[in-house]
């Protein structure tokens, strides 16, 4: 596997330990009436990569080596993540990472013989669903403080109220925090379809599945 395998293991440590510390920071602007630090933050245009990363390596080599290119990243996201945030992000990171990018090659190799298209965009529209419950419910949901508290950390949860999508009725701010960040996350991941259409021009398929 060689080089290639090298630079997909290091893209997916990159992009992943830049997600976890972006995610700590809200987009502090406005569009229209809607404030966009009470619905998105920075990590949100950074993680789709990941699962364009994820789906050219699987679409090169094959979904058993697209999980070692996870769970190597995964591992050396982690210890970044923990120098770079806090241990209830990295937690949380970890969690959903392993769960959504696991999915994603599953549900990418099962639609990879459609249009070009079906495949990475499904796969990763649906890997984002799970990514985003799962961290933000464990990263800043109230249920999950022992992760903060028990460490002898402050109290990291976002339960505050705040207006749903910064228009709507009152939830807590992760609540709207999660699904401002999932819409961003679609929204990225379409135009990632974009590079993803020329780079897999440039990196060849394979020829037998090796699941």
């Amino acid at each position: 596997m060689g080089v290639r395998f090298f630079w997909a293991v290091l893209a997916m440590a990159v992009v992943v330990t830049a997600s976890n510390y972006l995610v700590q920071f809200p987009v502090e602007a406005s569009l229209g009436a809607v404030n966009l630090a009470d619905i998105l933050t920075w990590g949100a245009f950074t993680y789709p990569v990941a699962f364009m990363v994820n789906d050219l390596t699987n679409r090169h080599f094959g979904p058993v080596p697209a999980r070692v290119v996870v769970l190597v990243g995964f591992a050396f996201a982690v210890i970044w993540s923990i120098f770079l945030a806090s241990p209830r992000i990295a937690i949380a990171s970890g969690s959903a990472f392993l769960v959504a990018q696991l999915l994603d090659v599953s549900i990418f190799d099962r639609l990879r013989a459609g249009k070009w298209w079906h495949a990475p965009l499904i796969s990763s529209v649906l890997g984002a669903v799970i990514d985003t419950i799962l961290f933000f419910g464990i990263a800043f949901a109230a249920a999950f403080v022992f992760l903060d508290t028990g460490l002898g950390l402050e109290d990291g949860s976002l339960p505050f109220p705040t207006p749903f999508l910064s228009v709507g009725p009152d939830v807590p701010l992760w609540v709207s925090l999660a699904v401002g960040d999932f819409l961003v996350k679609i929204l990225v991941t379409l135009v990632l379809l974009v590079p993803y259409k020329a780079l897999r021009r440039a990196i060849p398929d394979r020829v037998v599945s090796v699941a």
